[in-house]
């Protein structure tokens, strides 16, 4: 009975909480709360909010989605070198039986092994040292320089002041005994003449200047040629012959941090001194000597071992037992030999080309039999056209339609081109799929090609008409203007004729009963000198003696 109850009671569990999911995914029940009392989106995707299984999470959590930089336990410190704790005055139980220091044993102790131990002598206890447990962020576990000491570098600058000291010190000996030796020789050769005395002195100087050139080489010469030597066992575990390595950067050259100095050029790592990029990539590359590292490795031997090592794993991949590091002289005489084999066959695959399809750059001439298509093949056919023995040639077809005509049309599109347009031939149409109208729309197109120039030839001829128009009024306005252009030229007596007309047409104005009923006629005839007479006799409305032209003035 109560394991009836008991299994009836985890199933009703189970249907709860069940509906109290269904409910939460709704947004009828409340949502989840995880560790820090934080509400949980019940909408956020499964795989965000289920943690890893290594973090044991009991309860739901989102704390494995933040930040992890924020934890306090990161840092960017360093262990404190040298440094030490206390020091014991007297042996302890668990140290060091070699030392005395309990922060290691016997096995791990750095000193040098003592014929009695601390254990034994109680004597001399090394203190112990500082252990430090922390963390390192990102920053920090990439920091090449973590750690480094600046006051190390003194060692350095004493190294170079030495070095000074000990080529300053040769020079004066040299010199001292230069001189020596040549006050010496003028002891003995008193007797000589002033030339003899100057040539000598330009000899002193030069030698001077010999040693001053010769003392750096000659000073600590063993160091200076062995600065980058590096002596590494080959060929044996345990030991055996040595090889040497040397950097092939002389001193003279220019480092490559140095090349250009400005902090958006190519990145240099001080740490493996490499350059990947080109520090000058705006530079003539027949004027630079360097071009960064990558310069160096895809092109030449590198890229030869690089090829070499792609052949090596295709050729493993497809089932060949080949390997580059166990057997290299065997994966090289295959590659060589696979470099011959491409080579052949891509001359046979070009021969087979060109004695298929021919070569159309070479300057021979085919044979009429290809040219022409002639062939052995006898064929017979009677009276009617039919094919009595053999096989007709047949003519290939392509995937497209044939002599397929829609729309009443006798022929299809693109059988007629005309001014830049395809059309069809048979109604000379330049729609597609239009409906054939056969000569009546070769009719009609004609007749409206040739409405369509009549009526350009009338728009040229009225643009004709518009422009002698143009210009006649244009000629009419320098005579009709009110000055006179420069470029006229008035005949005198045609001018003084001119004039008396004038005199004669203002008469008549005055006289309302001479006055001529045609005065809106427009006489073209108007020459140069009409029109200069009309300008001297006219009246201006200026003229302060105009109302007395024509009276007589009495005299006061």
């Amino acid at each position: 009975m109560a394991t009836a109850s008991a299994a009836f009671k985890s199933r009703e569990d189970h249907r709860k909480q069940m509906e109290l999911e269904e409910a939460r995914k709704a947004g009828l029940a409340p949502a989840e709360v995880d560790e820090d009392g934080k509400e949980i989106n019940p909408h956020i995707p499964q795989y965000m909010s289920s943690a890893p299984w290594y973090l044991n999470s009991a309860r739901p959590s989102l704390k494995h989605q933040r930040k992890w930089k924020s934890d306090p336990n990161y840092t960017r410190d360093w262990y404190d070198r040298g440094a030490k704790v206390m020091q014991a005055e007297q042996f302890r139980k668990g140290a060091c039986t070699n030392c005395g220091a309990m922060t290691h044993d016997a096995k791990l102790c750095m000193e040098r092994p003592r014929k009695l131990g601390a254990k034994w002598t109680s004597m001399h206890i090394a203190p112990d040292e500082k252990i430090e447990s922390f963390e390192l962020d990102y920053d920090g576990k990439r920091d090449r320089w973590n750690g480094y000491d600046p006051s190390t570098y003194s060692r350095v600058i004493d190294t170079f002041q030495k070095r000074d000291e000990a080529r300053r010190k040769f020079v004066k000996e040299q010199e001292l005994k230069k001189k020596f030796s040549l006050t010496s020789s003028e002891s003995d050769k008193g007797g000589e003449d002033k030339d003899k005395n100057s040539g000598e002195e330009d000899d002193d100087e030069s030698s001077e200047d010999e040693v001053e050139v010769q003392d750096e080489a000659k000073v600590d010469e063993s160091k200076q040629m062995d600065f980058a030597k590096v002596e590494k066992r080959v060929r044996t575990t345990g030991g055996g012959s040595t090889g040497t390595v040397r950097n092939l950067r002389i001193r003279e050259d220019t480092a490559k941090y140095l090349i250009n100095l400005d902090v958006n050029s190519a990145h240099y790592d001080p740490k493996t001194r490499s350059m990947r990029e080109d520090p000058n990539p705006e530079r003539d590359p027949n004027e630079k000597f360097y071009a960064g590292d990558n310069a160096y490795r895809n092109n030449g031997q590198a890229l030869e071992f690089k090829h070499l090592n792609v052949h090596v794993w295709e050729a493993y991949e497809k089932g060949q037992d080949i390997h580059l590091q166990s057997a290299p002289s065997q994966a090289e005489l295959l590659y060589r030999e696979f470099l011959v084999k491409k080579e052949k066959m891509k001359g046979q695959v070009n021969k087979s080309i060109m004695e298929k399809y021919g070569n159309a750059a070479s300057p021979e001439i085919p044979d009429n039999a290809l040219l022409l298509g002639q062939t052995e093949r006898v064929v017979e056919y009677d009276r009617a056209g039919r094919v009595i023995k053999g096989l007709d040639k047949t003519i290939p077809k392509s995937k497209y339609e044939e002599d397929v005509f829609v729309n009443n049309h006798r022929s299809i599109w693109g059988s007629w081109w005309k001014d830049g347009m395809w059309g069809y031939k048979c109604c000379r149409s330049t729609m597609r799929n239009s409906y054939c109208t056969g000569q009546a729309g070769i009719d009609a197109s004609e007749a409206a090609a040739q409405l369509m120039q009549t009526n350009i030839e009338r728009k040229e001829s009225a643009a004709a008409s518009e422009k002698a128009l143009a210009m006649r009024e244009e000629k009419n306005l320098a005579v009709w203007g009110s000055q006179t252009p420069d470029d006229v030229v008035l005949d005198k007596k045609r001018l003084k004729q001119s004039l008396k007309r004038e005199d004669e047409r203002m008469k008549e104005e005055k006289d309302e009963r001479k006055r001529r009923y045609n005065s809106l006629h427009v006489n073209d005839t108007v020459t140069a000198e009409d029109m200069e007479a009309y300008r001297i006799k006219r009246i201006h409305s200026e003229d302060p003696m105009k109302d007395f032209i024509g009276k007589e003035l009495v005299e006061v």
